[in-house]
């Protein structure tokens, strides 16, 4: 296992109607839609690695393990955590979780899950690519 410095991160976003089910095509509620909480579960790991990437380096998702376990309304503040769980190599996994936020801080559990990381040289990756 490679040694790389902690990373971790919270970023918090609101639920707007764009961010619902029926506008992201994954159902009829306006609810915060699956794939969005994706979305923000993704930011969270590039916030929680971006500060122990060298220069010229970036990461790309490679896999995502994700459990939608409660509704966020619209207008409803939600935090977002990720914190590495495991580096190998150019590999890094993080553990997610989502929050609603309420008056009294962080509330129920939106969903949590795992997202795999791989650290890459931005311009070979990008110059492989266009061929």
């Amino acid at each position: 296992m490679t040694q790389v410095p902690s990373a971790e991160s919270a970023v918090q976003f609101t639920v707007t109607d764009a961010d619902t089910a029926i506008a992201v095509g994954s159902g009829s509620l306006a609810v915060l839609g699956t794939p969005r909480l994706l979305a923000w579960c993704e930011a969270a790991t590039c916030a929680a690695i971006e500060p122990t990437l060298a220069e010229g380096e970036t990461s790309v998702g490679t896999r995502v393990q994700l459990e939608h376990l409660a509704a966020s309304a619209v207008g409803q503040q939600v935090e977002v955590t990720a914190r590495l769980a495991y580096a190998d190599g150019r590999l890094r996994r993080f553990s997610v979780a989502a929050r609603n936020i309420g008056p009294e801080g962080p509330g129920a559990l939106v969903g949590s899950g795992e997202v795999t990381r791989v650290v890459v040289d931005a311009a070979r990756f990008m110059a492989r690519i266009s061929g």
